[in-house]
């Protein structure tokens, strides 16, 4: 399936699919995602999501605690986040585990093709996120793996490009095929640990 196509197969599909991830464009503007990954839908009718806080602050609703390990550091981190969306079909995911890699406010921005034409970029929470895909990675089961990574880091600010390859592994799903694209993480640490700030 070429690009055109998978974008067709996208518009004609868009009430089903979120890339993420995580993701990133989580389809890389075909078919996040998530970890990040398929949206349930079309951009043009998004209502503006607030702007991202800067770090993490006090929220009214406390993080969930993360596992240790998940964020000791921004490559355990960026592992943690294709860990939480992945598995077989049936296998309900830890949610919580996916919150608590987060900082407050933290956006997942997956970029869409418009139907009249261009791309258009959709904050989404990460209980949007759960909202829009939990389901259909339940159900079709959906692995996803990094394949290469780039990293820039300034003090407690860290940049990553993280590029995957994700599949549904039932039969019935979205798509067969591969899907691969790139996320662009941003992250930072308080010190203590770090978080997800955001998600492209």
């Amino acid at each position: 399936m070429n690009v055109r196509a998978r974008q067709r197969f996208l518009l004609s599909h868009r009430p089903r699919l979120m890339p993420v991830v995580v993701r990133a464009t989580l389809l890389r503007c075909t078919v996040l995602a998530a970890p990040l990954l398929l949206t349930g839908s079309f951009v043009g009718a998004q209502t503006p999501a607030p702007a991202p806080q800067a770090g993490p602050t006090t929220s009214a609703a406390p993080l969930p605690a993360p596992r240790p390990g998940d964020v000791a550091s921004p490559e355990a981190l960026i592992a943690a986040l294709y860990e939480t969306i992945s598995g077989p079909p049936g296998q309900a995911r830890d949610w919580d585990r996916l919150r608590a890699l987060l900082a407050p406010g933290a956006r997942m921005v997956p970029v869409l093709p418009r139907r009249e034409g261009g791309f258009a970029a959709v904050q989404l929470s990460a209980d949007d996120y759960i909202r829009r895909s939990g389901d259909m990675l339940v159900r079709f089961g959906f692995v996803e793996r990094e394949l290469a990574r780039r990293t820039e880091r300034f003090g407690n600010v860290v940049h990553a490009w993280s590029s995957y390859e994700g599949r549904f592994t039932a039969p019935g799903a979205p798509t067969a095929e591969a899907i691969r694209g790139i996320n662009s993480i941003q992250l930072t640490s308080d010190g203590s640990r770090w978080y997800v700030l955001s998600i492209t």
